[in-house]
């Protein structure tokens, strides 16, 4: 059977997650499940899916946690929460995360399922924009889809993660970019360690670009970067 859509699906209840995981699995999805938080933010950011059913109550990392670092790098993908808890701040709270849907312990898997054809529905119906990959500045031209900088002759493969970067600059070229911005779009977290890390990219980035000489990043201490194009006079 031709999977339907890819679930995320974060629960620690063994046996309940046994049995969503199959019946959802019986219906046509394919289903990633996580048993804490942790392990659904880090499959999230490793995979695409195309809706989210996260557990609230979770060990290491909640559902609000999990859904709110997901938010920081997808607006657009559906959220379903499930609790055992009924108290209505809990709902207001999901809800105001970015949840499309809340349902309570114990629910309907038949229930889950339509809401999640419902959610999925709705999301192929939205139109996307097609994001911008091509950037010409002088004699440099950035390629995002492919991963290259392309000077003349002269083509640099790029790490996925270091041409998301280069984008995120391109798309805001002239204007200061904040670091935690950068890493929590990028990283998903901005933490010490994410932080050294794109301090690693912008190095990197600076290398590639260097024959560029209208070309620059800008750092600004203790705030972010900018991405600079000086035009030639004519």
């Amino acid at each position: 059977m031709e999977s339907k859509a890819k679930i995320l699906y974060a629960e620690d209840d063994k046996t309940l997650a046994f049995v969503t995981k199959d019946n959802l699995e019986l219906a046509g999805y394919e289903i990633v499940h996580a048993d804490n938080g942790l392990e659904a933010f880090e499959l999230f950011k490793e995979q695409k899916f195309d809706i989210c059913v996260l557990d609230v109550m979770m060990p290491i990392l909640d559902g609000f946690t999990v859904a709110k670092r997901i938010r920081r790098m997808d607006q657009d993908i559906p959220i379903i929460f499930l609790t055992a808890k009924s108290m209505e701040m809990d709902k207001i709270e999901g809800l105001t995360l970015g949840a499309d849907d809340y349902m309570v312990k114990p629910f309907s898997i038949e229930e889950l399922r339509l809401k999640i054809e419902i959610f999925l529905q709705r999301a192929t119906k939205k139109p996307k924009e097609e994001p911008a990959h091509l950037f010409e500045f002088n004699e440099l031209i950035f390629d995002h889809k492919n991963l290259l900088i392309i000077m003349g002759n002269e083509e640099i493969s790029l790490t996925q993660r270091e041409a998301d970067v280069m984008r995120l600059f391109c798309m805001h070229k002239g204007e200061l970019v904040k670091k935690k911005d950068i890493l929590l779009k990028i990283w998903g977290d901005d933490d010490y360690f994410a932080g050294r890390s794109l301090d690693v990219f912008i190095s990197r980035l600076r290398k590639y670009i260097k024959p560029c000489p209208s070309l620059k990043i800008d750092n600004v201490h203790g705030i972010g970067f900018r991405l600079v194009e000086q035009v030639e006079a004519q």
